[in-house]
């Protein structure tokens, strides 16, 4: 690790951290769409990312001093060159290691066996142009052993692949070979190869990143196999019984990592659920690992997890609070504010207008499975309010601008205004698969118009004022609506600020003065 971050860390460890005490915590540690996390730890500094899909930039780099708290600080693909998303569904599963002062991020690009992997010296980026990789398969994963080979392990129709990889120059230096198959479970995926204890132990997933979503692992002398199956498998998982009224579900696809002081951990995916359905997608949760006597590992002494953890964790160090409010004042956007794939530069700007971001609706609408003018964050709690101030007047018909409360183009609810013939109109749409309905449409006067939507779990309720005081309710929708039970998929809902000309470019600007997001689960 270069200087100037060993600099940067040691400024933020004497300074920003609030120092807690060292027991219990919340799940989930990284909340909202935050699928497939894995994790890898120098010195005391733990590094983990998460799947991203079609959204830009790719791949968020979280840091954290004590597993429990993270803060995001980067992304490991964050130009077109890395990330062109132009077709295909994007970022799956991708994995952080850490060796010889080097940082890599491999993963796959698309859903068709597309693999490849970036480097850093810094986590927080630069990182490299990708170095592909010719090797069938998804969900790869890296392990550097003590005798310098680096074995490439991933998901395969037949089971899962391991070769041996030039992590150089990327070139496969072995065959493939199918090392296990898993338990019979669906879906065998997320392979992780470790070495502990002289023991390569191989994690993997089964059962579908759903509700019979679980753990299992194996070991072996030796990194090829044969794999001996725990005799207790799975390691983790709600599919049981006693777990099925978990509010958490469908826990799956772990990474193992031990911590500076010895003990061991996991950080895995799942998901919050009401009901039967979840719309804020696949968390990350954390749990303690404990390794038993005959050798294989107990993640929380029972295979399941809480909400709320009542176990011993490292000393805690609580990040400053993220500001609700962002007023669009600096020269970029947050590091938390992202885009539907690669977006168009010249239709945002912080300059034009200080103070207000200023969006230019383009050719792209929110139902489109391409590039459209959208930024927006992640809904990371299930009890939350959102609010905008809209400066927008529109000269065509065809301009439309507000607040998306958008799960994927073909699930999302819109606060929106637009004009008709010569007067303005707020509007509120839902759009659910085939569905397009306009709920409501309500004349507007001259001048902004604050649009609000606040999410109560089961329900999103919309309203909109245009002085600040009195506000107007446009409606409320079902959350179940656009969740992964309803839509397919494997994302979570953003909340965010559009602007569309509905097939052609908009001459008109949208500016929003400010955004604020007020979290209330907690």
């Amino acid at each position: 690790m270069c200087l100037k971050y060993l600099f940067f860390i040691t400024l933020i460890s004497n300074n920003l951290f609030a120092q807690t005490k060292n027991f219990g915590y919340i799940n989930p540690v990284i909340a909202g769409m935050n699928p497939d996390p894995s994790v890898c730890r120098v010195g005391e500094d733990y590094y983990a990312v998460t799947s991203t899909f079609q959204w830009f930039p790719g791949v968020p780099v979280y840091h954290s001093k004590d597993l429990v708290h993270w803060e995001l600080i980067g992304y490991s693909l964050h130009m077109k060159s890395q990330l062109n998303l132009e077709k295909g569904s994007g970022i799956y599963a991708p994995v952080i290691r850490y060796n010889n002062g080097v940082f890599y991020m491999v993963t796959t690009n698309r859903r068709n066996g597309e693999n490849f992997y970036v480097t850093a010296k810094n986590p927080a980026g630069p990182w490299s142009n990708p170095v592909w990789v010719s090797q069938e398969g998804i969900d790869p994963s890296l392990m550097f052993d003590e005798d310098g080979k680096v074995y490439f392990t991933c998901t395969h129709p037949d089971g899962i692949l391991q070769r041996e990889i030039d992590i150089g120059s990327g070139t496969f230096l072995t065959e493939p070979k199918i090392i296990w198959s898993g338990t019979g479970g669906r879906y065998p995926e997320g392979p992780h190869l470790y070495k502990i204890s002289n023991v390569y132990y191989l994690m993997i997933s089964e059962g579908g990143t759903e509700y019979g979503h679980q753990v299992v692992i194996a070991r072996s002398n030796n990194p090829w196999g044969p794999f001996e199956n725990n005799p207790d498998n799975p390691i983790l998982t709600h599919r049981n019984k006693n777990a099925q009224s978990n509010i958490i579900q469908g826990v799956g696809h772990a990474d193992l990592v031990q911590a500076h002081d010895g003990s061991w951990w996991t950080l895995f995916l799942g998901f919050r659920q009401k009901g039967s359905h979840h719309h804020t997608g696949r968390e990350t949760f954390l749990a303690p690992v404990a390794w038993l006597g005959n050798g294989w590992p107990l993640i929380n002494s029972t295979g399941t997890v809480e909400l709320k953890m009542n176990v011993a964790t490292l000393l805690q160090y609580k990040y400053p609070s993220v500001d609700k409010r962002c007023a669009f004042d600096a020269e970029a956007l947050p590091l938390e504010w992202n885009f539907i794939k690669n977006p168009d530069s010249s239709a945002y700007s912080l300059t034009n207008r200080k103070g207000w971001l200023r969006l230019k609706g383009g050719s792209g609408t929110l139902v489109d499975n391409k590039q459209v003018t959208f930024t927006g964050k992640r809904q990371t709690d299930l009890v939350f309010s959102a609010e905008t101030l809209l400066d927008f007047n529109p000269s065509g018909q065809n301009e439309e601008a507000g607040l998306s409360v958008y799960h994927r183009n073909n699930g999302h609810y819109d606060l929106f205004v637009r004009k008709e013939k010569n007067e303005r109109f707020i509007v509120l749409r839902y759009t659910i698969g085939s569905l397009i309905h306009e709920q409501q449409k309500i004349k507007l006067t001259n001048g902004s118009v604050f649009l609000r939507a606040e999410g109560i779990a089961e329900k999103y309720n919309f309203s909109f004022s245009q002085d600040g005081k009195q506000y107007r309710n446009m409606g409320n929708m079902d959350s179940r609506l656009i969740s992964s039970e309803t839509l397919g998929g494997f994302v979570g809902v953003y909340i965010g600020l559009y602007a569309t000309g509905n097939g052609k470019h908009s001459l008109s600007n949208a500016d929003f003065d400010w955004f604020e997001y007020e979290g209330k689960d907690k």
